[in-house]
């Protein structure tokens, strides 16, 4: 069966025939009381699922779903399937499928999203002069009723139409002249390219929710920003919105709070400078930084802004876009306002941007940092310095004789620049943090960030790079000291394993403790049994975690998941990180824990690459190796951190049903973030002043102190006690350093455990009560 020039699968026929009225009444019944009896399956080509339609498929279907009735239930169930499935995934039309499409939308009332959606939807080309009758009768029929609420497909539409003058008209009325300029801009465009500025609109702007359009273009805003046409366009805008805010401060514009800007003129300007961040364009960042400025204090003493709504929507572009100098520019703005909730709002959002910055490691390494490592300033007879050499760092010298506090000189004399200088120090580590994050997010990109920018980089110097001295032929070094050729970081998942055993034998021997865990980083291979699943991969699922820690831990990581909790849909969690520089997709899924709040259970790790029609499911064995690998250790981490295994008091408060997994998970084997602490560990053990009452098993730490000898598990930090087993509870209290470590885990576990050892190895000096009750008989 052909519909609308395309060949229709078994089910398609029947999902078409279901809605059209063409199956006989109760053929749907009969196949629904088959299934039940098992005569037939889910995958007969009767069932109403949608999912393995093709793109063209579900495009030639759409006109049917508009034509409905109503009163035929079966018509309906139909419907709704394919409307599902439409609202995941991007179909795609012939010529023929958008005609009849239109002349659907033409006959009956429907969403004008989805009818101007197809024209950018059909790769063989729209048939414009066809659709301009079906056109004429949407359009007339909205500017009838005074429906204006969705303008840029109307103005698509008006473009097949003919009626380009009185849309405009209705449309430009009452708005602000930076609003106008941006429609008489796309009236100079062909309805194609007006639909795919529609498109755009529809992901950046919060509109009305569509129960039957597709999800927007994933790549609209790309499209779009190499129209030379709109570039250019953003440029005048920002920079008219930037001259508009200093006339205002110069007393040239009377002031009204809130009234910098007309009537649709601040998504105007929000559209402008996401296309302007996307570009990374040069000429940004010096009026960015005007307007971001003007509009966030007023020209007077008063608290109030001349728009929060401009501040608040040039971060929300920032959050999707995010450049250094536009985090810079909004904090110059927080500092600025005068308005109470401002900063605090603007605080969340910055929450978001700078790890979000962290994930464009084409743009975050040009962050600004300390020339040299390091900020000096004199007040008095003592000098203040930021470094970072290591963890960013402010510190007070008199002479060369390092000083425990602020001097109570500086504090009383120098207050200001005491603020100053902490809140500078602040940023340093906010900018190292998203530095390092930065350069992980790089492990997995297909083709090598800009790592050049980082020479001289204190950070670069303590990370091992990889070196293309000839074709093919790669050199590790450590810091960036081979100039003129190509460079990346250097990955275990690359090297011998002999290679891998010397690194970690210098950074141990030099005590460098590089930024995040490169010498010692896991490898994540994957395995026979995800081989046989295929698609996913069970290797963390089943583990109970404290969902709280998960979240927290989530958003830390870059990953992108809804709140869950004991509400209807707030169950099923799905956790998604971008990796790969955008090609692929990972995701983690989780369940909410009715019966135990506050906890969630861990599901499978699934991979999608990106397709035309967006996000298509991969095979594992296609994923590249370092995305799967890195996203598997985000995973393992997740697991490490939030189990209830990994807390030594959660067996005393828990619930029975749970307890065999706590013990499972807390006393069991080792997971590959585990199995590195335990290298790590060999490594540092000889070092150390217990040395002799230490030693390694498959799983353990074992500690002879002088009341009992005790087993400190290399996962979960838990501790039992020979001769017979007994669980040992010892809350871990971090205190200083005894003893250089190679990296310093989220969640601290290498820490812990070393921490816990000194205390064991000396048990009859240990005097807080609630462990001496435990180990002494």
């Amino acid at each position: 069966m052909n519909i609308h020039g395309t060949p229709l699968s078994p089910r398609a026929r029947f999902l078409h025939d279901l809605m059209t009225g063409a199956v006989r009444h109760g053929r749907r019944e009969r196949y629904l009381r088959d299934l039940r009896a098992g005569v037939v399956t889910a995958s007969a080509d009767h069932s109403l699922d949608a999912s393995r339609l093709s793109a063209y498929e579900l495009g030639a279907l759409l006109p049917a779903t508009i034509r409905v009735d109503v009163e035929n239930g079966d018509a309906v169930d139909a419907r709704w399937e394919v409307e599902k499935e439409m609202r995941e995934r991007q179909p795609l039309f012939t010529p023929e499928a958008c005609a009849g499409l239109f002349d659907a939308m033409a006959g009956r009332q429907g969403d004008i999203r989805v009818a101007v959606g197809a024209l950018v939807r059909c790769p063989a080309g729209a048939p414009l002069d066809r659709l301009a009758d079906p056109a004429r009768v949407m359009v007339q029929r909205l500017l009838r009723e005074d429906r204006l609420d969705e303008p840029f497909p109307l103005l698509a539409a008006a473009g097949l139409a003919g009626l380009d003058a009185e849309v405009a008209e209705r449309l430009t009325a009452g708005r602000g002249p930076l609003a106008v300029a941006e429609v008489e801009l796309l009236l100079g465009w062909d309805p194609t390219r007006r639909a795919l500025f529609a498109e755009f609109v529809r992901e950046t702007s919060e509109t009305t929710p569509s129960y039957s359009a597709p999800p927007p273009l994933p790549d609209a805003r790309e499209r779009l920003s190499v129209l030379a046409g709109y570039a250019a366009f953003a440029r005048t805008t920002v920079e008219a919105a930037a001259a508009r805010v200093d006339a205002i401060h110069a007393g040239e514009l009377p002031y009204r709070a809130e009234k910098a800007f007309g009537m649709g003129e601040k998504r105007t300007i929000g559209r402008a400078v996401r296309i302007a961040l996307l570009r990374d364009e040069p000429w940004l960042p010096g009026p960015l930084e005007r307007l971001v400025r003007g509009v966030a204090v007023a020209p007077t003493k008063a608290k109030t802004l001349p728009s929060q709504g401009v501040l608040f929507e040039i971060a929300r572009a920032a959050e999707e876009h995010p450049t250094p100098e536009a985090v810079t520019a909004l904090r110059v703005a927080r500092n600025l306002t005068r308005h109470a909730g401002v900063p605090k709002q603007l605080d969340r959002m910055l929450k978001r941007i700078e790890p979000a910055l962290a994930d464009r490691v084409e743009v975050a390494f040009r962050l600004p940092g300390p020339p040299g490592g390091r900020v000096r300033e004199t007040l008095g007879e003592h000098t203040a310095v930021i470094s970072i050499e290591g963890e960013a760092e402010l510190s007070w010298w008199q002479g060369d004789r390092k000083l425990k506090s602020v001097p109570a000189a500086v504090r009383r004399e120098h207050p200001e620049e005491v603020k100053r200088l902490r809140e500078l120090a602040k940023q340093v580590r906010l900018q190292q943090t998203t530095l390092v994050r930065a350069l992980e997010a790089g492990f997995a990109h297909q083709v090598a960030p800009p790592y050049r920018q980082l020479e001289g980089h204190p950070i670069a110097d303590r990370l091992i790079w990889e070196f293309e001295v000839s074709p093919g032929v790669w050199r590790s070094e450590l810091g960036l000291t081979v100039p003129d050729v190509p460079v990346r970081l250097w990955h275990p998942a690359r090297a011998t394993p002999d290679e891998v055993r010397a690194w970690r034998e210098i950074v141990q021997d030099k005590e460098l403790r590089q930024p995040f865990k490169q010498a010692f980083r896991e490898v994540y291979l994957l395995t026979p049994a995800e081989e046989e699943t295929a698609v996913y991969s069970n290797r963390f699922a089943g583990h109970v975690v404290g969902y709280h820690k998960l979240y927290a831990l989530l958003k830390q990581r870059g990953w992108r998941a809804p709140y869950l909790g004991p509400w209807d849909g707030g169950v099923d969690g799905e956790a998604r990180r971008v990796l790969g520089g955008g090609g692929w997709r990972a995701t983690f899924l989780h369940d909410y824990l009715w019966d135990e709040d506050g906890y969630a259970a861990t599901g499978q790790v699934r991979f999608e690459g990106a397709a035309d029609d967006g996000w298509r499911e991969a095979p594992l064995t296609e994923v590249p190796p370092l995305v799967f690998s890195e996203a598997m250790r985000d995973v393992d981490l997740f697991v490490a951190v939030a189990s209830i295994g990994a807390d030594p008091e959660w067996f005393d408060r828990g619930a029975d049903r749970l307890r065999d997994y706590w013990r499972s998970y807390g006393f069991g084997d080792l997971s590959e973030t585990a199995e590195v602490r335990r290298d790590a560990l060999a490594r540092l053990l000889p070092r150390l002043a217990i040395a002799d009452r230490c030693a390694l098993t498959d799983r353990f730490l074992v500690v002879r102190g002088d009341l009992r000898t005790y087993k400190i598990h290399l996962g979960s930090g838990n501790i039992l006690m020979e001769p017979n087993d007994a669980y040992l509870c010892i809350v871990p209290k971090r205190s200083g350093d005894r003893v250089f470590l190679p990296f310093e885990e989220d969640g601290g576990m290498l820490s812990v455990i070393v921490s816990k050892a000194f205390l064991l190895a000396a048990d009859t000096t240990i005097t807080d009560p609630t462990i001496t009750r435990q180990i002494r008989p």
